[in-house]
């Protein structure tokens, strides 16, 4: 027999309704599945309480006379032998008095064994359930945790970009100031041709929708070369680290300029910092 037919003679063997060679055939898969095993150590515990599990009712009256009546036992006469003739005139059930009591306690058993594992399912639905929700947790703190470290990670990798920068031996200083839309707005950067650039600037205002930042390495007469896209904070302060683009060449400054949100090949609209090279 395979595992499967096997185990659904679990409930039978703890109740010791198996036949032997049946309950041998079992034993002999039991000693080596560890799932079978684990089920029979938890029916055993319900078969236990099988004893407390039946409820407790009060026999009817005239079933003790039945029951001697069927084991052979003197019938005790009483005052109340008269009021039931019908009762003892009955013909008796043509099954024996053991099979009878075995078939109704087989059934009573059964039943008390099926309430039990059904409160064990409900109960194991709710600890799985519970598992569940630690899992959740738990998968939810590993990503709050990942995003922490990506996070610190991308920090950590913004500071070695700007410790490279300013320790650069080719390191140029730019300082910006702010044009006509931003008089007060202040910009500085610090640029390595071989490390790349950092950006700082204050007092920028605030972005109209759908529009950003977008700074420039000047060229004298020829056209500027994108750096990258500005995104300040509230207070119109930003820091950022970019990377030198291939097609710089010669700069001669820096400027800023507010584009469409993506950027744009060229400065359109009008600049708001500006400053040259010493």
């Amino acid at each position: 027999m395979d595992h499967d037919a096997l185990r659904e003679s679990t409930g039978l063997y703890v109740l010791g309704a198996l036949a032997a060679t049946d309950r041998e055939a079992f034993e002999a898969h039991l000693a080596t599945c560890a799932v079978c095993a684990a089920e029979v150590r938890t029916l055993a515990g319900v078969s236990n309480a099988l004893a407390y599990a039946v409820p407790q009712i009060d026999p009817p009256f005239a079933l003790r006379s039945r029951i001697l009546m069927d084991a052979g036992a003197p019938r005790q006469t009483s005052s109340l032998s008269s009021a039931v003739p019908a009762l003892e005139s009955r013909p008796r059930a043509a099954s024996s008095p053991s099979f009878v009591s075995s078939g109704w306690l087989s059934a009573a058993a059964m039943l008390a064994l099926a309430v039990g594992l059904g409160g064990y399912a409900v109960s194991l639905r709710q600890r799985v359930g519970g598992l569940e929700l630690q899992l959740r947790e738990t998968v939810n703190r590993l990503d709050r945790s990942e995003q922490a470290v990506a996070v610190a990670t991308q920090i950590a990798e913004r500071a070695q970009v700007r410790v490279a920068v300013l320790t650069s031996p080719d390191l140029t200083q730019v300082n910006l100031a702010g044009q006509r839309p931003a008089p007060r707005a202040i910009g500085r950067a610090f640029w390595s041709r071989s490390s790349g650039l950092v950006f700082a600037a204050t007092e920028l205002p605030q972005l109209p929708a759908g529009r950003t930042y977008q700074l420039w390495f000047l060229r004298g007469t020829s056209p500027p070369v994108s750096a990258g896209l500005l995104k300040p904070d509230g207070s119109g302060r930003m820091t950022a680290a970019f990377d030198t683009p291939a097609s710089v060449g010669t700069s001669t400054g820096l400027a800023v300029s507010i584009e469409p949100d993506g950027g744009v090949p060229a400065p359109t609209g009008e600049l708001y910092l500006v400053g040259l090279t010493q």
